[in-house]
């Protein structure tokens, strides 16, 4: 199947797809701070978590179901296809470097999917709140 839009057209929508502030970040970034959390917005450590608490070392990413492949909700484009399976491949390959980069610098990692983030986000910032509540204090000191 023929993509419907030109290579310029499909150029520009995807130039217009957000890597910050999207969707889901700001609902769970809302119910963060309406738990009493304060956090950094992509602090400056490996894989540049979406948000941080860098006193606890906490990393909490936002993965979108489409772009990090949820077993749930993911679809493969028809158009492209291995292209697609590709880069998503790609991402969670990623994911998972950046993942252990953290873990072995001492901090927490957290992933969030999409949708659980859509469908409760209080929870998420308690289990979140918990976390970070558990580890306040094992930060380095500068």
């Amino acid at each position: 199947m023929m993509d419907v839009l030109t290579p310029r057209q499909r150029s520009h929508c995807m130039s217009r797809i957000r890597g910050k502030d999207t969707k889901p970040e700001l609902i769970l970034r809302r119910a963060l701070w309406s738990a009493g959390l304060r956090y950094r917005l992509h602090h400056s450590v490996t894989g540049r978590p979406d948000i941080a608490f860098p006193g606890s070392r906490v990393a909490v990413f936002c993965d979108g179901c489409f772009w990090h492949g949820c077993p749930h909700h993911s679809v493969s484009p028809k158009t492209n296809a291995s292209f697609w399976k590709t880069k998503i491949g790609k991402n969670r390959a990623r994911d998972e470097r950046v993942a252990a980069a953290l873990r072995d610098e001492g901090w927490i990692v957290i992933r969030f999917w999409e949708h659980d983030i859509k469908n409760n986000p209080e929870k998420l910032a308690g289990r979140v709140k918990r976390i970070v509540g558990k580890t306040v204090g094992r930060g380095r000191r500068r």
